[in-house]
């Protein structure tokens, strides 16, 4: 089979950005399938550009870079030209590429549209994933107000799911949310997953910022530091904290990293956080492998509770228990498997006492990562969740 796969966000793990295409593309490249991924430069990705079109090879994976690169520090208005330069950019490849099947991965909504000129006018079948719920989430988070665009959007959203042979969603949530919109649309559920082998291998000790005492416990959180991520909530049960030595660690980058480092200052923590920004997935596995805990937030909004976050799949594959404070499946999860701490993400006090007790019964939280590690090797394991998916795609193509 020839696979033509959207995505703009590609990176592998000398990057600090999510695998899940590289891991899934390279599985089904040795399982004897063709794998061409149109993409783009990320910020937070080890994937650039060479020219305004470039092509190249990630272990038998084709990939054509479009130079359209994105940073979510950019303003909505730049995000969404870049996203319009690069799906219009797209079309030229969905309609001269060789292919079988087109898989288009969102966000942005806007990778659909090269999708659909293959399915309208090449005839091929469409696969679209649904990695977050979308324009749904841009109307809670405020960031598409006018009402006549609103209708636009989620007009565009229902062509896209009634012109897709499949729809696949990152969460059970996710895919009730498709469902809200196109009942009769057949779905298929492919969290995010854990990179079991990847992270089984943090016995290395990571570079250490100066000053550090890796000694102490150590907290991470290793994800977008962004508007919907609200990593505040943090910082808000941190302060609460008195006499308890400890560190946190923040891996990642976004547009809030200024004001949480701007917070600590406030709140008296800059000797207990440290902000390492992006780094290699390699390096962050290390961190892993000193945590306590790690720490998985979003923003209090309905659609943010059918998230699939890269964030908690890593420290399930590490081994390590979390403290998270949504209010969909992943709380239902902790709940039904013990693999960490639910928080009210507006009860800062709740933050500080899972923090606390996960300081003085650390017997508890190894109790509860053997539970996470549990998760990552059977419910979430990358190579279980790759031959589903590909068998989704298989039944497609004759």
């Amino acid at each position: 089979m020839k696979i033509l796969i959207f995505y703009q966000y590609f990176g592998t793990p000398s990057g600090g950005w999510s695998t899940r295409y590289y891991e899934f593309t390279r599985r089904w490249v040795k399982a004897g399938h063709s794998v061409t991924v149109v993409t783009s430069p990320y910020y937070k990705s080890d994937i650039q550009a060479d020219g305004f079109i470039s092509r190249k090879n990630v272990e038998g994976v084709e990939l054509i870079v479009v130079n359209s690169p994105d940073s979510n520090k950019d303003s909505f208005f730049k995000r969404a030209w870049n996203a319009f330069r690069f799906s219009i950019v797209s079309i030229y490849f969905a309609l001269s590429e060789d292919h079988d099947l087109v898989l288009s991965s969102s966000g942005p909504i806007t990778t659909a549209v090269p999708g659909l000129f293959s399915k309208w006018i090449r005839g091929k079948k469409l696969v679209f994933e649904v990695r977050d719920l979308w324009p749904k989430g841009g109307i809670e988070l405020g960031k598409l107000k006018n009402p006549i665009i609103q209708r636009i959007a989620l007009g565009f959203e229902k062509i896209i799911y009634q012109n897709s042979s499949l729809v696949v969603a990152c969460s059970g949530g996710m895919e009730q949310g498709v469902k809200n919109v196109v009942p009769e649309v057949s779905t298929l559920v492919i969290s995010n997953s854990s990179d079991v082998e990847l992270f089984s291998n943090n016995e290395h000790f990571p570079n250490l910022p100066q000053d550090f005492d890796a000694t102490l416990p150590i907290f991470i959180y290793a994800g977008s530091l962004g508007l919907m991520d609200d990593c505040s909530q943090i910082l808000e049960g941190l302060r609460l904290i008195d006499n308890l030595e400890y560190n946190v660690v923040f891996i990642g980058d976004g547009a809030e990293r200024n004001l949480l480092e701007r917070l600590c200052e406030d709140y008296g923590l800059h000797r207990k956080v440290w902000f390492l920004g992006l780094i290699p997935k390699t390096e962050v596995v290390k961190w892993f492998g000193l945590a306590r805990a790690s720490f998985v937030t979003f923003k209090d909004l309905p659609v943010l509770g059918t998230n699939s976050p890269n964030k908690m799949f890593d420290s399930f594959a590490a081994g390590v228990p979390i403290i998270q404070s949504t209010r969909g499946w992943i709380a239902n999860l902790v709940n039904q498997s013990s693999c960490g701490i639910n928080v009210d993400p507006t009860k800062p006090k709740d933050f500080a006492d899972a923090i606390q007790l996960f300081l003085e019964n650390p017997d508890l939280a190894n109790e509860m990562g053997r539970n996470a590690k549990a998760l990552a090797e059977n419910d979430f394991n990358r190579t279980v969740l790759s031959n589903k998916f590909l068998a989704g795609l298989n039944e497609l193509v004759p």
